[in-house]
């Protein structure tokens, strides 16, 4: 019992300094201005709101939060909020949800018939997937909770733990309306391939039940104008119902989507990293991951094809599942615990983005100890007009407006500060739109300019 425990432990403190690690990271982009109100301030500033009692309203988006994606766990997210209101919760939250993600990643190997080293090491490989790392630097998104419930969720149903695959559930459907695909494929394998009848029909059914309900009831009711994420599918229907009625009527489209060198190049930088426990007889558990496949594949935006962003985040559970069976049965490239973490290390020094502290992430460096003083002079709650990557240190507050394209024309009556930059001009943004703010703050008799160093200006209302 003692050597079980010892060897718990080993495992135990890997995932806590992996939380630290991805946690000290993530900070360390946020306080370099790296992070943007897309995605980070969003959510910061729906979780305050919902903190504060205040309608949830992203004031720079224009809808409720659940219009997005209904992803409801922020409700219980704002708890955190109530002990202390900061953006690093949310960070501290993503760490510790994808450094979790080894633990049932260890005790699925292991009640695959894996030893306990052999199951150590594939929970490392879980931490050095290259997705993992960089899904910490890439702002805050309320799936990436979803991970380690995914793979608890399966644990749970092949040890009959019916209740607490319920808990699970029910967890990764508050995360993202879209995993709600994912979960009702997983019902699908768990029914057909693991056998797992009543666990298998719960979530085949909670997951269709939920993609209809939150895709036809609470985002339109709450974001008028339907999903967001259709115009990425602009080709194949204006609506869900449309979009699903050409992927079966309009076959073509699809095809020529599928089979394409993106794709190629999508799968090829999914596999890479555990390619050497790909075999063919054991890959049933991707009939889960295939929605997201088919989603990413089919969509017209990039980056939903890259291991940068959140959406092949639903992959990787299923694809580790598979590599565990692989292993189980003695098949794959590698068996050896030292090969199957040198490849794994060196897939991690090849797509993780680390690269980025002392490349693009330092390319603010000029102005940051000016805005850091721009914005310790502003001491209210009051609405502030500022860049995109300064939103997510501003969003305690009911009211924040990026200077994008199109703001030249804001009426600026709303603000009580105004925050620009005309080095670094921020995400959707232009010369342009900047220096026709910076004349109209200029010469407008409502604002003073209470600040100026190296092209960062503050300006306040005067009353």
């Amino acid at each position: 019992m003692k050597g079980k425990l010892s060897k718990f432990g080993v495992l135990g403190w890997v995932i806590f300094a992996s939380t630290i690690i991805f946690f000290a990271c993530s900070s360390l982009r946020h306080a370099l201005f790296q992070s943007s109100a897309y995605d980070l301030g969003y959510f910061d500033q729906a979780v305050y709101l919902i903190s504060q009692g205040q309608t949830p309203i992203v004031s720079f988006w224009g809808h409720h939060f659940l219009g997005g994606h209904a992803d409801w766990v922020l409700y219980p997210l704002a708890l955190l909020y109530k002990i202390y209101p900061n953006v690093h919760w949310l960070l501290a939250v993503q760490a510790f949800a994808l450094a979790s993600g080894a633990l049932p990643t260890f005790y699925l190997a292991r009640q695959a018939g894996l030893k306990g080293a052999q199951a150590r090491t594939v929970a490392m490989v879980y931490l050095l997937y290259p997705l993992v790392f960089n899904l910490n630097l890439f702002d805050f998104h309320p799936e990436v909770m979803a991970l380690p419930a995914i793979l608890a969720a399966v644990l749970a149903a092949r040890l009959n733990r019916t209740m607490w695959f319920c808990v699970a559930i029910i967890f990764i459907l508050s995360c993202r309306d879209a995993l709600s695909l994912s979960v009702a494929a997983m019902g699908l394998w768990l029914l057909v391939f693991e056998k797992k009848r009543l666990s298998g029909t719960l979530a085949l059914s909670a997951g269709i039940i939920w993609f209809l309900i939150a895709t036809q009831i609470i985002i339109p009711y709450y974001r008028p104008g339907g999903l967001e994420a259709v115009g990425r599918y602009a080709y194949l229907g204006n609506s869900v119902l449309e979009i699903a009625q050409n992927l079966l009527i309009r076959p073509g489209l699809v095809l020529s989507r599928v089979f394409s060198l993106s794709t190629l190049e999508y799968l090829a930088f999914l596999l890479a990293p555990v390619i050497w426990g790909i075999s063919l007889p054991h890959l049933t558990p991707l009939v889960a991951a295939l929605p997201t496949l088919v989603i990413n594949i089919l969509s017209e935006s990039p980056a939903q094809r890259d291991l940068v962003h959140q959406y092949s985040l639903p992959v990787l559970p299923f694809l580790l599942l598979s590599v565990i069976a692989s292993l189980a049965a003695g098949k794959g490239l590698l068996q050896n615990r030292r090969g199957i973490l040198l490849w794994s290390i060196v897939a991690f020094f090849a797509l993780a983005k680390y690269g980025y502290f002392w490349s693009i992430y330092l390319n603010s460096l000029d102005t940051w100890q000016a805005t850091r003083e721009a914005i310790a002079q502003i001491s209210t709650k009051g609405g502030i007009f500022t860049p995109a990557q300064v939103a997510p240190h501003l969003t305690h507050r009911p009211l924040v407006k990026l200077t994008t394209i199109g703001s030249q024309v804001t009426d600026l009556s709303q603000f009580d500060y105004a925050l620009l930059n005309l080095r670094h001009l921020g995400w959707g943004s232009t010369p342009e739109v900047v220096n026709t703010l910076l004349e109209r703050l200029s010469n407008s008799s409502d604002f003073q300019l209470t600040y100026q160093r190296d092209d960062v200006y503050l300006f306040r209302k005067k009353s």
